[in-house]
């Protein structure tokens, strides 16, 4: 007798719990989990979506609520603890429900979700291989899983990896956003309330030293059609575009048929996007051009405020770049939000030369970074007699997880937070970010400076 259709939890976890998580100041729209959400519901399944930044309920009431035959979840590094305690939860609950593991984290680092919960592993952007996870151990269907790219599954009681292979962007669906067309209040980039998440290329066509974002995809960059990009922006029921490619500012030729086909279509909305210093620096006219038809964030990482790192982070770009990016978007009136990394060498002075470089060159909206080993890069191992941690969570690049090499971890976080409180204060004052409660983001940076620390896994 055929079964039933499937009832399929899809779940993208809580960011943290405590109350340093950023909800309500940058939530990140499902985006995963609507593609999939598409494919499934074409094939007649029963979706429920539950987002941890949005939810209270929690996952185990959830789980009777919504009675699953199929559980996937996805997340990034600092979301693995929340991802297995999820699939954990819901075997206790049925041990017959099948849980599937997804996302960034899982492609490079799959080893680590080999836990006796979790059924299949998903290490590839090719979603379609849900579904024949979902034949073969749902309707019970002769298939040859080593046939199946891109999963991990049990055999035998040992874990098998298939090779993982590039999956053509271009085969995605238009995603499924119900969930976040009937949550208007949520989804926001800072001051853009209710941003969608738009993708156009997989994988990142640079090889920065400490990003593991080129690694995903197999190692190859894939873009998207742009006019069919175009065509979703114009379908999409918000004035706020989140464009979460690793880098959007990379071909010229193609950012110019973006910009005709939007005023082509008299698209008018606000865009968010991720750039480079030595492109925006070599690429007035064209940032001039993006201005005008809504860019309003452009995230850079401009990383540091010295050649020397530039270069050991084998970045491409200069100093030179960084200022005149800045220089750049400041005349445009584009906000650029500068990303900085402090590295696990910086003495007291360079904390304090960071806020002086950036104070001298007006930027405003600023992200600091810890310097964080990525457990999927070949680096990592050359960190292993310095990891002062093995919390997952602690992944979250707010958080020392390898001992500095000038001071000591206390006095570490003591500089970091300064300039954090600094930063803050400067925000205040140039009136960024005015819907936030700076008052309570500067008490949990003092919070955080005098807190005894008896080790960093906590």
């Amino acid at each position: 007798m055929q079964k039933n259709k499937a009832k399929v939890l899809l779940i993208h976890p809580e960011i943290s719990r405590t109350k340093y998580n950023f909800v309500g100041i940058i939530e990140n729209e499902c985006l995963e989990l609507e593609y999939i959400s598409s494919i499934l519901k074409e094939k007649g399944h029963e979706v429920f979506l539950y987002d941890g930044q949005v939810e209270t309920i929690g996952i185990p009431k959830t789980l009777k609520k919504v009675n699953p035959d199929i559980v996937y979840v996805c997340g990034r590094t600092r979301q693995e603890n929340f991802m297995l305690e999820y699939c954990k939860d819901a075997k206790e609950y049925n041990s017959e429900i099948i849980t599937i593991i997804g996302g960034l984290h899982a492609q490079l680092c799959y080893e680590r979700m080999y836990q006796k919960n979790v059924d299949f592993i998903l290490t590839t952007f090719d979603i379609y291989k849900i579904l024949d996870m979902i034949d073969y151990s749902f309707y019970h269907k002769k298939i040859n899983l080593k046939t199946i790219d891109g999963i991990c599954y049990q055999e035998n009681g040992n874990w098998i990896h298939n090779q993982t292979l590039p999956f053509d962007i271009n085969r995605l669906p238009r995603p499924d956003r119900t969930y976040f067309d009937n949550h208007p209040k949520n989804y926001r980039y800072l001051e853009l309330e209710h941003a969608a998440w738009v993708r156009t290329a997989y994988s990142c066509p640079y090889r920065c030293y400490f990003c593991e974002r080129n690694r995903m995809n197999s190692g190859k960059y894939v873009t998207r059609d742009i006019e069919d990009v175009v065509n979703e922006i114009e379908e999409i029921q918000s004035n706020n575009i989140y464009i979460v490619d690793d880098d959007f500012l990379f071909n010229e030729e193609r950012l110019k048929k973006f910009i005709h086909l939007l005023k082509q279509k008299k698209i008018k909305k606000n865009y968010i996007c991720y750039g480079r210093s030595d492109f925006i620096a070599t690429h007035k006219e064209l940032m001039k051009e993006l201005k005008s038809i809504g860019l309003y964030y452009v995230l850079v990482g401009l990383e540091a405020i010295s050649d020397d790192y530039l270069n050991q982070y084998n970045k491409k770009s200069n100093i030179k770049n960084n200022m005149k990016s800045i220089e750049i978007c400041n005349s445009l009136k584009i906000n650029i939000m500068g990303m900085f990394i402090t590295d696990l060498n910086y003495t007291k002075k360079d904390f304090k030369n960071l806020y002086q470089w950036i104070k001298e060159h007006k930027l405003k909206h600023v992200a600091i970074s810890i310097y964080t080993p990525e457990m999927g890069l070949e680096t990592f191992s050359q960190y292993k007699n310095r990891m002062i941690t093995n919390n997952p969570s602690h992944f979250d690049y707010l958080h020392l997880v390898a001992k500095p090499t000038k001071l000591s971890v206390k006095k570490y976080y003591f500089y970091y937070y300064i300039l954090l409180i600094k930063l803050a204060l400067k925000a205040k004052k140039e009136g960024v970010y005015d819907f936030i409660d700076y008052k309570d983001y500067i008490h949990s940076f003092i919070w955080n400076i005098f807190r005894k620390r008896r080790n960093d896994d906590e």
